[in-house]
C-alpha cells in the first residue's frame, strides 16, 4: 500500500522520501489572507482518508484573528467544508524534524459544489473561463521580500538584518551581487528547500531596498504558480528563522525603502494552436494584446483591493520610489503601472506591476486575469501609450484601503467574474479589517495632536 502510495506522488517528492519513512503529512488550504490552514495528520492514516474536514469559518477570519459577519443567512453555524488532496501539489516540508509532506486541498460543501470563497477555487473559475473562450492563460510572478532582523515588539520600527559582514544590509544597491552574498547562508538554505520541494527559480537578484530581494518564478499555469508563491512564502519563512531573522512580505515595512511587489508577467495561448494571441502571424501586436491592456486600465482600480489587501499596502504607492502610481502603459518602462518587457513575439506579455506582495496570490492573479479577460470581451482600446517617466503623470488609482474597497463593492461586472458570494465574503472581511485599524491611534497623531491641536 504504501509503495503504491509513494508511486503516485511528484517526482520531487519521491525523491524526497527515497529509502525514508514518512512520518507525517500536513493538509493544508489557504484562507483568505493567503495563510495556511488545515491539519497535520500521521502518514499512515492520511493514506487512508479521501477527505478531511474544516470549518468554513477559516474563511470569516480576519488578519489578526477576529471574525467578518460573513457566515450569511444561516448563521455563523461553523459548518463543515470536505476537503480533498490535489496530490500533484504533495511537496516536501524540508524545515521539519522529521519527515513530512504537504499538500494541498481544495474545498467543497456537502453538496459536492466548489466552496465559491476559497481562494484556490476563485482563481480556477476565472481560468476556466478563459478555457471556455478557447484560451490558456499563462503567468509568471515576481516576488519581493525583505530579510529583516527579528522583531517582537510592534512598537519598535523594522530594520534590516545583520549581514555577514556584520554590518546591517545596506539600500540602494540594486542588483548588487555583492549585497546578494550578505544574505548567502539564507539563500543557500532558499534554494535547498526550493530543491527538495522540485520548485525551480528563475533567478534571485538584491533590489532597492535593505534586505530586500526578488525571486522569479518561470511562466506557467496560473493555478500551479499560484500554489509555487504560496508554498514559497512559508518556505522563506523558514529559511530565515534558521538565521536569526525574519522575512516579510509587507507590502511597506520600512519607511523610506521601496516596497515589495508581486509583479505578474501575463500571456494567453490559443488551446487548438498553441500560439500567443498577443502576436500575430506577422510578429505584431493583435486587437486581443491591446484589449487586455484596456482591461486592465479600466477594471484594475476596482480590482485593486484583492491586489492591494491591507492598509498597509497602500504605503507603497509612492511616487519616484519604485512603485506605479497610475495605470499608464508602455513598452519598457518601469515608472508605468502596466509595461510591456522587451520579449520575442511568441513571448510577447503584459506585466501588472501594481499587485504586492502581500496579497493572496490565488486571489492576485485571479483578480489580475479577470481585469484583462473583461477587457477581452469588452474590446475596448487602451489609453495611448505613456512617453517618459510615468511618475510626471496623474495619479488614478485609490491610495487607500477604504477607497479601494468602495470601488470593489460596486464592481459588479468584476463580481461576475470572480463569483457574487467570493466578493460579498471578501468585502466583509476586509471591512471588518479596516474598521479595526481605524480604531488604531498612531505615533504620529500623538505626536503632531497630543499638544497641538
Amino acid at each position: 500500500m504504501a509503495t503504491e502510495w509513494n508511486d503516485s506522488l511528484p517526482e520531487a517528492a519521491q525523491e524526497y522520501l527515497k529509502d525514508r519513512r514518512l512520518d507525517e503529512v500536513e493538509c493544508i488550504i489557504s484562507d483568505l489572507p493567503g495563510i495556511a490552514r488545515g491539519k497535520a495528520v500521521p502518514a499512515k492514516k492520511f493514506m487512508r482518508q479521501d477527505y478531511f474536514h474544516l470549518p468554513d469559518s477559516i474563511f470569516y477570519q480576519t488578519i489578526t484573528g477576529g471574525w467578518g459577519e460573513a457566515a450569511g443567512d444561516e448563521g455563523f453555524t461553523e459548518k463543515d467544508m470536505i476537503l480533498r488532496p490535489d496530490m500533484s501539489t504533495a511537496t516536501a516540508a524540508p524545515w521539519t524534524g522529521d519527515w513530512t509532506l504537504q499538500v494541498i486541498h481544495d474545498a467543497f460543501d456537502r453538496n459536492g459544489e466548489p466552496v465559491p470563497f476559497s481562494p484556490r477555487n476563485v482563481l480556477k473559475r476565472v481560468v476556466q473561463m478563459y478555457r471556455d473562450k478557447g484560451w490558456e492563460p499563462v503567468v509568471a510572478p515576481e516576488m519581493e521580500f525583505f530579510l529583516v532582523a527579528r522583531n517582537i515588539d510592534p512598537a519598535q520600527e523594522i530594520k534590516p538584518m545583520m549581514g555577514r559582514s556584520g554590518r546591517p544590509a545596506a539600500a540602494r544597491q540594486a542588483y548588487s551581487m555583492t549585497a546578494v552574498d550578505e544574505f548567502g547562508p539564507v539563500i543557500d538554505d532558499i534554494y535547498d528547500f526550493a530543491e527538495a520541494q522540485g520548485f525551480e527559480i528563475d533567478g534571485i537578484t538584491q533590489e532597492g531596498g535593505a534586505g530586500q530581494l526578488e525571486i522569479n518564478l518561470l511562466h506557467g499555469d496560473p493555478v500551479k504558480l499560484a500554489d509555487e508563491v504560496f508554498y514559497f512564502k512559508r518556505l522563506i519563512r523558514e529559511a530565515a528563522l534558521r538565521h536569526d531573522c525574519y522575512a516579510t512580505f509587507m507590502a511597506k515595512p520600512i519607511a523610506d525603502e521601496p516596497g515589495s511587489a508581486m509583479h505578474i508577467h501575463h500571456s494567453i495561448l490559443d488551446v487548438k494552436t498553441g500560439a500567443n494571441i498577443f502576436s500575430d502571424a506577422d510578429d505584431g501586436e493583435t486587437e486581443e494584446f491591446f484589449h487586455f491592456i484596456a482591461g486592465l486600465q479600466n477594471h484594475m482600480p476596482s480590482a485593486l483591493a484583492v491586489m492591494a489587501p491591507y492598509v498597509n499596502s497602500y504605503r507603497r504607492y509612492v511616487k519616484d520610489h519604485a512603485a506605479p502610481i497610475n495605470l499608464s502603459w508602455a513598452r519598457d518602462n518601469r515608472t508605468t503601472g502596466i509595461r510591456i518587457p522587451l520579449s520575442s513575439p511568441a513571448a510577447r506579455r503584459v506585466e501588472n506591476r501594481l499587485a504586492g506582495m502581500d496579497c493572496n496570490p490565488y486571489l492576485c492573479i485571479a483578480a489580475s486575469l479577470a481585469c484583462g479577460y473583461l477587457g477581452l470581451m469588452e474590446k475596448k482600446q487602451p489609453d495611448n501609450q505613456f512617453e517618459g517617466d510615468a511618475y510626471a503623470g496623474e495619479e488614478d488609482i485609490p491610495r487607500v484601503l477604504g477607497e479601494a474597497l468602495d470601488l470593489f463593492e460596486a464592481a459588479t461586472d468584476l463580481h461576475d467574474v470572480l463569483g457574487p458570494e467570493f466578493a460579498r465574503v471578501y468585502s466583509i472581511i476586509k471591512r471588518a479589517e479596516y474598521d479595526e485599524f481605524l480604531q488604531v491611534i498612531s505615533p504620529w497623531e500623538r505626536e503632531h495632536l497630543l499638544l497641538n491641536v
